[in-house]
C-alpha cells in the first residue's frame, strides 16, 4: 500500500480512502503500523501546540500507542486472519487517517483562534473517531489470534473505553471561546475589548509575540480565499479581525530575536538584495538536484519539489530523505515563499523554467467587503492605532507601523481602505520625505505601492503632493526593491489622467523610468516600461520620452532580454504607441528598431505581442513614406509573417496584417510598374 496525500484539502476536511478489498493483510497491517506511527509522532512531537481539546487529544495518542502495540504483535499471524477481522482493520484504517488529519489540524500554528472558535464541532469529530475505533476493534475475534493476553486485555479494554468515551469543549476552552465573542460583539458595537481580557485569551492559545499573530492573521486571509460555500466567512472575516487588533495593539515585532528572523523570512522574497546573495543550491530539490517548480514542505520542515517526493512516498519510503526522520504525516504542504524566491531568482538571472505547478489563486474581491460587522469595527480600530504610530512614534515604531501596513494591505482590500480612510498616505509621505533609513524607506513605499492598487489611495497620493518624494525614491531609493516599488506606484497614480499629465511635468521622473529600463532588475524594468506605456496616453509626454532615449534604451532592451517574452511584449507595446505619431516614427526609423519589430513578429508566442508589432509596423508604414518602406522591403522574414497572421491571429492581428500588406504591395506597385502619362488610359491585358 502506498501513502495517500491529500495536500490540497480544505482546513477540518478529513478526506480518506478505503482500502483495496484485494489487499493483502500483511500490507493492510504495515499501513496501519505507519498511521498508527504518524499519530504517535504528532503527539511526541507536537504536544506543545495542542492549545485546545487537550485531553481529546491525549485520548487519542493514547489509542494510537495501544493499537500499534497491538499491531506489532499481530503482524506474524496476518496470514491466520479471518474476514472479519480484515473488515475490522480496514474500518480502523481509514478512522487512523481521518484521526490523524483531525490531530495535525488541531495542531497546525496559525489555526489557534479558528479551532478554539469551532470548538463544539472538533469535539464532535473528536468523539466520532474515538468511537469509531472502538467499532473496528469489536470487528476482530481476539480469541482467534495468537497473541499475548495482555495485549488482547489492553485493546479489549481500549474498545469498551472508547465505545463509552465522552468528548466536550473542556471548561477552560469553553470560558475563552466565549471571552472571544464577547469581544466580536464589542467590536461591532464600536468598542474596544479590555486588552487584558484579549491578551488572557491569547496567553491561553499560547499565541505570545507577533510572529505568533500574524501567522493567525495569515491563516485565516488564506481561509477566507479558499472558502466557496460562504457559510462560515462571517467567522473567519470576525476571527481575523480580532487577531489584526491583537497584532497592532499587544504586539511588537522588534520584542525578541525570533520574530526579527521570521520578519527577515517575510521580507526575503521581496528584497531582491536577498535574491543576488541567495544560493541557488537553496532552491534545488535535495532530491533530484533541479530547481523546484512546485515546491512542498513535509512534516520535517525540509522542502522537495513536489514530483520528487511523491516518487520517494509511493517507492514505499517513510522516512524523510534529508533528515532520515521517519514522517508524521505524509501530506505535502505548499511552500508559496520558496516558489516566489524561486520565480525571482529565476528573473533576476535569466533562467527559463517550465510551468510551474498550479498555485492556489486568489481572488482579492473577496477582501472587498467583510462578512461581518465585527471585523468592520476590529480593522478600522487597527487602521487608526497604525496611523497614530506614524504619526507620533519615534523611528523605529514609524518602521514598526510601515511594515505592518505593507503586510496587512498586501492581499486584503478592505485593509487597504480603512488605512487610506484613517490618514496613512499622508504620514507615509511624510516618512519618505524625512527618513535616511533604508528599511524604513524600502517599508514605507512598499506599503505605499499596496494602498496605491486602490482608487482611494491613489487619490490620496495625488492630492497629499506625493509625486516628488515617489519620484525622488526612484532615483535614489537606498534599496532596488525600493526603486522598483517606486516606479509601480507611478504607474497605479498613471491610470488617473490627471496624474499622467503631472508625473510628465516632473523633470527627473521620465529619465529616472529609462534608467530603470537600462540598470534594473527585471522587475524594475517590467514596471518601468508599462509606466512609460501609461504616460504615452497623455499626448503631451510624448516628447520629452523621446527626448529620454527611450527609444534606444527598448531596442537594447529587445535584443538583451529576448527570452522575457513578457517584458518583450510590453517593450513592443510601447514602440506602438509611439509610432502613432510621425515623431516617434522619426525617432523609430533613427534607432534601427525595425528589425527588431519583426524578429518578434516572427518569433513571439504572445498573441498581444505580435497585435502590437504588427501596429507598430502599421503606423511606421503611413509615417514613415518611403524611407521606412524601403527598409521593410529590405526583410525577407516580414512578409511570410504577415501572411501566416491573415489565418491564424485573432481578427483584429489579421485586419491589421492585411492593411500592412496592402501598404507594401502598393509601394511595390508604384516602385516597379510603368509610369504612365497623365489621363493615360489603362489597357489591360487580356
Amino acid at each position: 500500500m502506498t501513502h495517500y496525500t491529500f495536500s490540497d484539502r480544505r482546513f477540518l476536511s478529513f478526506p480518506a480512502i478505503n482500502p483495496c478489498s484485494a489487499v493483502s493483510p500483511a500490507a493492510l497491517l504495515a499501513d496501519l503500523s505507519t498511521l498508527a506511527a504518524d499519530i504517535d509522532v504528532i503527539g511526541r512531537r507536537q504536544t506543545g501546540n495542542f492549545r485546545t481539546h487537550r485531553r481529546a487529544a491525549r485520548e487519542a495518542l493514547r489509542y494510537a500507542t495501544i493499537i500499534l502495540a497491538f499491531l506489532d504483535d499481530l503482524g506474524p499471524f496476518s496470514t491466520a486472519l479471518t474476514r472479519s477481522a480484515l473488515l475490522g482493520l480496514s474500518d480502523l484504517h481509514v478512522t487512523l487517517q481521518k484521526l490523524r488529519l483531525l490531530l495535525a489540524d488541531c495542531a497546525r500554528v496559525g489555526a489557534r483562534i479558528w479551532i478554539l472558535l469551532n470548538a463544539d464541532r472538533i469535539a464532535g469529530e473528536f468523539r466520532v473517531l474515538l468511537r469509531s475505533v472502538s467499532i473496528a476493534l469489536e470487528f476482530i475475534p481476539l480469541d482467534s489470534v495468537d497473541i499475548s493476553a495482555e495485549i488482547k486485555d489492553l485493546v479489549r479494554l481500549l474498545a469498551g473505553q472508547a465505545r463509552r468515551v465522552e468528548v466536550g469543549v473542556e471548561r477552560v476552552d469553553e470560558l475563552a471561546g466565549r471571552s472571544v465573542r464577547s469581544m466580536l460583539k464589542q467590536f461591532q458595537s464600536g468598542e474596544s475589548p479590555d486588552p487584558y481580557d484579549l491578551r488572557r485569551v491569547l496567553n491561553h492559545l499560547k499565541i505570545t509575540s507577533w510572529i505568533d499573530c500574524f501567522a493567525e492573521v495569515a491563516f485565516l486571509e488564506e481561509e477566507i480565499f479558499a472558502e466557496e460555500r460562504n457559510g462560515e466567512a462571517a467567522l473567519l472575516w470576525s476571527s481575523m479581525g480580532l487577531m489584526v487588533y491583537s497584532l497592532v495593539v499587544l504586539f511588537d515585532k522588534t520584542a525578541n530575536g525570533k520574530s526579527r528572523k521570521i520578519e527577515e523570512c517575510f521580507c526575503r522574497q521581496e528584497s531582491s538584495v536577498t535574491i543576488e546573495k541567495l544560493n541557488a543550491d537553496d532552491l534545488r530539490c535535495p532530491i533530484s538536484l533541479e530547481l523546484m517548480k512546485d515546491p512542498v514542505t513535509v512534516s520535517t520542515g525540509q522542502t522537495y519539489d513536489r514530483s520528487s517526493i511523491l516518487r520517494w512516498l509511493k517507492s514505499g519510503n517513510q522516512t524523510c530523505p534529508v533528515t532520515g526522520e521517519v514522517l508524521a504525516s505524509a501530506d505535502l504542504i505548499p511552500n508559496s515563499i520558496i516558489r516566489q524566491l524561486i520565480s525571482l531568482y529565476c528573473h533576476e538571472n535569466g533562467i527559463l523554467t517550465a510551468q510551474q505547478g498550479k498555485a492556489r489563486k486568489r481572488d482579492l474581491s473577496k477582501t472587498l467587503s467583510p462578512a461581518s460587522p465585527a471585523a468592520v469595527g476590529a480593522i478600522r480600530m487597527a487602521s487608526t492605532v497604525l496611523v497614530g504610530k506614524l504619526a507620533t512614534g519615534e523611528s523605529e515604531k514609524k518602521n514598526m507601523a510601515s511594515y505592518e501596513i505593507r503586510m496587512l494591505s498586501k492581499s486584503n482590500i478592505f485593509n487597504r481602505i480603512c488605512l487610506v480612510e484613517a490618514g496613512a498616505v499622508r504620514w507615509l509621505l511624510s516618512v519618505l520625505s524625512s527618513s535616511s533609513d533604508s528599511t524604513l524607506q524600502d517599508n514605507a513605499i512598499a506599503a505605499l505601492l499596496n494602498l496605491s492598487k486602490h482608487h482611494s489611495g491613489r487619490t490620496d497620493i495625488f492630492e497629499a503632493g506625493g509625486l516628488p518624494p515617489v519620484v525622488q525614491v526612484m532615483r535614489f531609493g537606498h534599496k532596488v526593491e525600493s526603486q522598483k516599488n517606486a516606479a509601480a506606484v507611478l504607474f497605479y497614480l498613471s491610470a488617473m489622467e490627471a496624474c499622467r499629465e503631472a508625473i510628465g511635468e516632473i523633470p527627473e521622473a521620465i529619465p529616472s523610468l529609462v534608467q530603470l529600463l537600462k540598470n534594473g532588475t527585471y522587475r524594475a524594468k517590467k514596471n518601468g516600461i508599462v509606466t512609460i506605456y501609461s504616460l504615452l496616453l497623455f499626448s503631451g509626454n510624448q516628447a520629452k520620452i523621446l527626448a529620454a532615449d527611450t527609444v534606444a534604451v527598448i531596442a537594447d532592451l529587445l535584443e538583451s532580454e529576448e527570452d522575457e517574452e513578457d517584458l518583450v511584449t510590453d517593450c513592443v507595446g510601447v514602440l506602438a504607441k509611439i509610432a502613432e505619431r510621425p515623431d516617434g516614427t522619426n525617432e523609430i526609423l533613427k534607432s534601427c528598431v525595425l528589425s527588431n519589430l519583426v524578429h518578434v513578429l516572427r518569433s513571439s508566442s504572445s498573441s498581444s505581442g505580435k497585435e502590437y508589432c504588427v501596429s507598430a509596423l502599421l503606423s511606421i508604414c503611413k509615417n514613415g513614406g518611403d524611407k521606412a518602406m524601403s527598409l521593410l522591403e529590405k526583410m525577407p522574414l516580414l512578409m511570410p509573417s504577415l501572411y501566416s497572421l491573415l489565418s491564424d491571429g485573432s481578427r483584429q492581428t489579421s485586419k491589421k496584417a492585411r492593411s500592412l500588406l496592402n501598404c507594401i504591395h502598393q509601394f511595390n506597385d508604384q516602385r516597379y510598374s510603368p509610369v504612365l502619362a497623365f489621363h493615360e488610359p489603362i489597357v489591360h491585358a487580356l
